[in-house]
């Protein structure tokens, strides 16, 4: 047995095709409360789209090119809008009790991919090459030796920023994404409590 068959086969038991590419959707998806979630996912591919033209550029090119000041802006406003959508998908989720019907591993998914979210933006403060990079590195830099993980992440690394910021975590979020839109998939959106 090899890998690609035993996940087809966990698919086939998980997710039908009507689960994976519905045609219609339940009459209470058709609010508001179910955008915010599709605002910080439409905003995360920009995020990647951006991300991955400003390493492509170096960890300095963007102060002083205009096309990179551009794409350093378009990534920044796209941070914003992305924790904006989350925090918003967070709290409506949960006055909508998201964790109801068995859906507690969609919602633990959820809140790992706001924790790696965090980390992710942290180390993006990282990544500007100014004073308050600098500033913030040394900070950090001091709590990680604390905490005893100072060997194993340096701060003040410009090039291990870098990998962890635009490589690693952007693979962790966007792995989460999946496994969170397969458990909404499989389980279907949560209904609102009833009258």
């Amino acid at each position: 047995m090899n890998l690609t068959t035993s996940a087809q086969r966990a698919l086939k038991r998980n997710l039908t095709l009507e689960d994976a590419l519905p045609t219609r959707m339940p009459v209470y998806v058709d609010s508001v409360a179910y955008l915010f979630g599709a605002t910080a996912l439409m905003s995360f591919l920009l995020l990647v789209v951006t991300g991955v033209l400003l390493a492509l550029g170096g960890p300095f090119w963007y102060h002083t090119n205009s096309v990179g000041r551009f794409l350093d802006d378009a990534h920044f406003w796209s941070v914003q809008v992305f924790f904006a959508g989350l925090i918003a998908h967070l709290a409506t989720k949960f006055f909508l009790g998201a964790w109801r019907g068995g859906r507690w591993a969609t919602w633990m998914v959820g809140a790992l991919l706001f924790a790696s979210g965090i980390f992710t933006g942290l180390t993006g403060y990282l990544l500007q090459t100014n004073w308050d990079s600098q500033w913030i590195a040394t900070q950090a830099k001091d709590a990680m030796n604390a905490a005893g993980i100072g060997a194993i992440f340096n701060t003040m690394d410009v090039g291990q920023v870098l990998m962890l910021h635009a490589v690693v975590m952007p693979l962790v979020v966007g792995a989460g994404i999946g496994v969170h839109l397969f458990l909404i998939r499989r389980d279907s959106p949560v209904r609102p409590y009833e009258d």
